[in-house]
């Protein structure tokens, strides 16, 4: 007589802004770094021996990132798989999600990437444009078109006869940060309404013991408490689609950059940080009813954390799959391209955010030459960003412009100026004691450093010792105060056009020019003309505190 197995266990493991970590390695100066899907891979084929049916999800932002990732972009032949989904489909992945970074190279090398996978891109809430009654399977929820890139989930069902569904969204809030031509012919539906249809959809039609849903996006809201810990846009709804949607089993999350675990109106949370630093893992186990029907009986997730001291080795077969790519990349990195006259190194990147500095200003002279604007507004996009030294390789730029944004440039009012200028002053608040440190919102839930901007073409001063909406006490272009009704052409990147970061003067503005290379492309061609590079000692600007 057969017995009848009573109870069983599964386990899942997530990566997430894996942003091109591949190999061991910190690109800016190639030392070794205990991070990187290689490592997180032998954690891997661990778990997957001891959990043989083990669900291996990424949640997205995997393609853009690194400086492997930018020359696998510029590089590998539109005929050949791209090598991170060669490393993917080695591991066995069951799934993948898009990422808001996965549009940033555009549509055609996404799709190759898609098409080149073993294993499905899941993204319920972006769809094709068009009608939904034209386009939508009539077994479909009552959501406004067909996923564009895949199905909007999968059923796996384990030997024991457990059935797990995995529903996949991204956050919805890509239109407000990506370039329109990468974007082209796409919808992107609100994530949790579109995640509550299919979830009620799933559990009716296709009744899991186990649903899952993996969501690139993160927590607005408290973890404990509930209460909203950043400006409620939509970009993060993790929390809300734990509270607001019945029938979740497990979540898992990313986006923010966030190593954490978490049990959320009965839905067990994970997000396992960024570049390969460290893998989510969650543990399920269930018996079986009397009906023969499977009930959860406990949930337990964890973090799979590296550093420096694991004894963790680097995967063979991912680094092999990656040693051409690696060396061609290397080759690449270490192409000279021009010299400096002066200095242009950053040292202390906060007080780099104080008043002017030579590398913003550099930065600043290329947007502006580029596109002819008036003005040009920039950020410092990396803490690890060091600048220029006597010589500079194509290493160098990629460290300091890591993300493939475009310039735009918009026709602002003096009005619109000042407004900016009073929300990039909200990265500051004040010290008793008169020193200016950062908001403490800039750095919770995640840091968000770049979404202080620095100014050329004016001359302003930020107060911070004043009130929020008040701080700039001085805006003047040329040594004449700018008139609030008069307009100029602003430049800035692509992200901050959108109205990234909460600039929400910019978005409706009137474009005067859109560029189609990326700021990386064109720092490199102003290095080559400009040479030996020389950048004038800027002092346009500068932030105090109480005023003296």
């Amino acid at each position: 007589m057969t017995s009848i197995t009573t109870t069983a266990n599964f386990d899942i493991m997530v990566t997430s802004d894996l942003h091109g970590a591949i190999r061991p390695i910190h690109y800016n100066t190639n030392a070794y770094r205990p991070a990187g899907l290689a490592l997180l891979a032998s954690l891997i084929r661990h778990e997957r021996e001891r959990s043989p049916e083990l669900l291996l999800v990424d949640n997205g932002d995997l393609l853009q990132g690194s400086p492997l990732a930018s020359y696998a972009a510029s590089f590998v032949s539109d005929h050949e798989v791209h090598p991170f989904i060669n490393v993917l489909n080695e591991l066995g992945y069951d799934a993948a999600v898009m990422g808001n970074h996965e549009f940033n190279y555009g549509q055609e090398l996404l799709r190759k990437a898609v098409e080149d996978s073993h294993f499905p891109w899941l993204s319920a809430n972006i769809v094709n444009e068009g009608k939904p009654d034209e386009e939508a399977p009539h077994t479909a929820p009552p959501v406004a078109g067909l996923p564009a890139f895949g199905p909007p989930y999968l059923i796996k069902t384990l030997s024991s006869g457990v059935k797990i569904a995995l529903l996949g969204a991204t956050t919805h809030y890509i239109p407000n940060w990506e370039h329109p031509k990468n974007i082209e012919g796409l919808q992107f539906l609100d994530a949790l309404e579109t995640i509550r249809a299919w979830v009620g959809y799933i559990r009716e039609n296709e009744q899991p013991d186990v649903l899952v849903v993996s969501y690139h996006g993160g927590f607005e809201s408290d973890l404990e408490t509930g209460e909203p810990a950043e400006r409620l846009t939509g970009e993060n709804q993790a929390y809300a689609i734990c509270r607001d949607i019945d029938g979740i089993d497990v979540l898992l999350t990313g986006h923010q950059h966030r190593q954490l675990t978490a049990e959320i109106h009965g839905v067990t949370v994970v997000q396992p940080g960024f570049s390969g630093n460290g893998a989510g893992h969650v543990s399920i186990e269930l018996d079986r009813l009397s009906n023969g029907k499977w009930q959860i009986a406990g949930k337990q997730a964890s973090l799979l954390l590296l550093d420096e001291n694991s004894d963790v080795q680097p995967d063979a077969a991912v680094m092999r799959l990656t040693d051409e790519l690696e060396a061609k990349a290397q080759a690449w990195l270490d192409q000279p391209i021009g010299e400096v006259a002066g200095d242009l190194s950053i040292t202390d990147p906060a007080a780099l955010r104080l008043a002017a500095h030579p590398f913003i200003a550099f930065v600043h002279q290329v947007q502006m030459e580029a596109t002819g604007a008036q003005i040009s507004n920039t950020a410092l996009l990396s803490e690890e960003a060091r600048g220029f030294g006597s010589l500079i390789t194509v290493r160098d730029v990629l460290s300091n412009f890591i993300y493939p944004n475009t310039l735009t440039v918009l026709e602002l009012r003096g009005q619109d100026i000042r407004d900016a200028l009073e929300q990039t002053a909200r990265y500051f608040e004040m010290e008793p004691s008169g020193e200016v440190v950062v908001n403490p919102a800039y750095m919770q839930p995640k840091p968000q450093h770049y979404n202080y901007d620095m100014w050329a073409g004016v001359e302003y001063e930020l107060d911070i010792s004043k009130p929020v909406g008040s701080r700039v006490v001085k805006l003047e272009r040329e040594g004449i105060p700018v008139a609030m009704d008069a307009t100029y052409s602003v430049v800035m990147n692509s992200y901050r056009a959108a109205g990234g970061g909460d600039y929400a003067m910019y978005p409706g503005k009137k474009v005067l020019h859109e560029g189609a290379t990326d700021m990386a492309a064109l720092v490199e061609d102003y290095i080559r003309r400009h040479q030996p590079l020389t950048v004038e000692q800027a002092n346009n600007w500068r932030v105090v505190g109480r005023t003296e």
